[in-house]
């Protein structure tokens, strides 16, 4: 039985040595050496003091090498912390500060850049530098020494013993306002997890799943931990262009894909090649438009779509299965296994069928909470009252600030995140139904809906759209042409082109924060 997340490679090893485990640019390690590579790098930790329970970031692009190391600090009985490999050094400095981190795992060149703020990291005392390094930086207080030579050297020690409550990972959400917070996963939270999805999406050995998302981000390590429960093959890539995505599931005889919005409407927009090798494509972090699933659909029509929303607080909460997705195309599904999602009112009571209210996850995939923050752990991890049921130890849920409701058969839509609808006229709009009917009109080619300060309205609809092609978006006709499906409170009212993509935050979707930040004074600065 495998109860901890490192024992995914292990238990596929001992039972299949030779299937391909992970491969990135050629080098491909079967599940043996894989196992071998994490056992190395455990040793490696261990060698370096690591104690039980402390943290091993990981700030690499993906790589082998991430992975082992990642897997490794499982394994010695420590704490993986991974870091995206976008962010800027200040806050790398605060991820490492805030969770303690005692090793790094890094490249030199991203070393170079971070030497300047690594003082700011006090518990840090170990650097591991990954790939070609004639001369490493000295760092004060710092010991900076080759991955190479430390696996080299590294010799058999006692693995800390943890179990499946114990820590095992802890992930940073994104934001584009405020400092990101560190949501703590156990090992019964991803074990759990990677068995749930793999299930429903039926996942078995032959399976060649193409990690395209970040590894920080929960949505792309569990494209890692679903592969390695199930046997299959994990392709790691690091792609510049969406057409190196489909040139990669071409060539590597991909079977599964994983993807947010931003992405899937950019490869929507590709030709595949019509004997693809895919199996099915998943969506989760958002909504995926009508028009882009439309589209998936008509250039992979043998290709099972699964629509899907999780949470980084408990990872994945509901899936569609694809034999919904004609019936009902906007829905995000039900519960996955071994999940109870509820839709609630403020004051914990159940909402009725297609009464809006708050999406909250019961069950064995709800994390540890915040690590350090036991005031917003609170605002989020609370007692579920319909649960107890009399026990004297309450259960725990997340409340995913998620507005949701449930249809007639259970079936759940998303409506809008809390922090984000907008409030207008007395209304509270959901930016995604306004996007919805945008997408539809097929005259840009993204988009995004945000409030922003008005003085008679309290916040205006602003959309901030690119074109299609290399013209600019015609506000007047996206106006025009959003009129007869939108009643006059949600009506935008003011179009803003956008040149080029909108901007994301690192886990891929657009950033209507930073959206909404840019543009919050245009109406209130016309009225001066």
């Amino acid at each position: 039985m495998t109860d901890l997340v490192h024992e995914f490679i292990f238990t596929t090893a001992a039972r299949t040595p030779d299937r391909e485990a992970l491969t990135y640019q050629g080098d491909r390690h079967d599940y043996a050496a894989l196992s071998l590579a994490v056992q190395s790098a455990a040793g490696a930790f261990l060698e370096s003091g690591l104690a039980r329970g402390e943290r091993v970031a990981v700030y690499l692009e993906k790589r082998i090498e991430t992975v082992t190391s990642m897997f490794g600090a499982s394994a010695a009985g420590g704490v993986f912390v991974p870091v995206n490999s976008l962010l800027k050094p200040e806050q790398v400095s605060y991820i490492l500060a805030d969770c303690n981190v005692r090793i790094l795992v890094t490249s030199l060149d991203r070393l170079k850049v971070l030497a300047a703020v690594l003082a700011q990291c006090p518990d840090l005392r170990t650097v591991m530098v990954v790939g070609a390094a004639d001369e490493l930086p000295a760092i004060k207080g710092v010991s900076v020494v080759r991955w190479a030579d430390v696996l080299r050297h590294a010799v058999e020690k006692s693995r800390h013993r943890v179990i499946d409550t114990d820590m095992a990972a802890i992930l940073y959400t994104s934001g584009s306002t405020g400092k990101p917070k560190g949501v703590v996963l156990s090992h019964r939270n991803m074990v759990a997890g990677a068995k749930s999805v793999a299930s429903y999406l039926e996942n078995t050995p032959d399976d060649r799943i193409l990690a395209v998302l970040p590894l920080s981000f929960d949505y792309g390590l569990s494209q890692l931990t679903t592969a390695f429960h199930a046997g299959a093959t994990a392709v790691l890539i690091n792609h510049l262009l969406p057409r190196d995505i489909v040139k990669a599931v071409e060539a590597e005889r991909i079977t599964g894909l994983a993807g947010v919005p931003p992405l899937w409407l950019q490869l929507a927009q590709l030709k595949w090649p019509e004997d693809c090798s895919l199996r099915y494509i998943t969506n989760s972090g958002g909504a995926m438009q009508r028009v882009t699933l439309d589209a998936l659909r008509a250039s992979l029509p043998k290709v099972k779509p699964y629509l899907m929303y999780g949470l980084t607080e408990a990872f994945r909460s509901t899936f569609l299965p694809p034999s919904e997705v004609d019936r009902r195309p906007d829905s995000i599904g039900k519960a996955i296994p071994n999940a109870e999602i509820l839709v609630l009112r403020p004051d914990g009571s159940e909402c009725e069928p297609g009464e809006a209210g708050e999406l909250v996850h019961r069950g064995a995939l709800v994390s540890l909470g915040y690590w350090n923050d036991t005031e917003k752990t609170s605002q989020r991890f609370k007692p579920l009252r319909s649960a107890q049921h009399g026990l004297p130890i309450p259960e725990m849920a997340v409340w995913s600030g998620d507005i949701v409701r449930a249809d007639a058969e259970g079936f759940l839509y998303f409506i809008s995140r809390n922090d984000e609808m907008i409030k207008t006229s007395g209304y509270r709009v959901s930016p995604t139904e306004v996007e919805e009917v945008v997408y539809a009109t097929q005259l840009v080619s993204e988009a995004a809906a945000i409030g922003v300060a008005h003085p008679a309205l309290g916040q205006a609809i602003v959309v901030v759209a690119s074109a299609r092609g290399t013209t600019e978006v015609d506000a007047a006709a996206l106006l025009a042409s959003c009129k007869p499906h939108l009643p006059a409170y949600m009506l935008p009212q003011r179009v803003i082109p956008w040149e080029g993509s909108l901007p994301r935050n690192p886990n891929g979707k657009i950033d209507r924060k930073l959206l909404a930040a840019r543009f919050e004074a245009i109406f209130t600065e016309s009225v001066k």
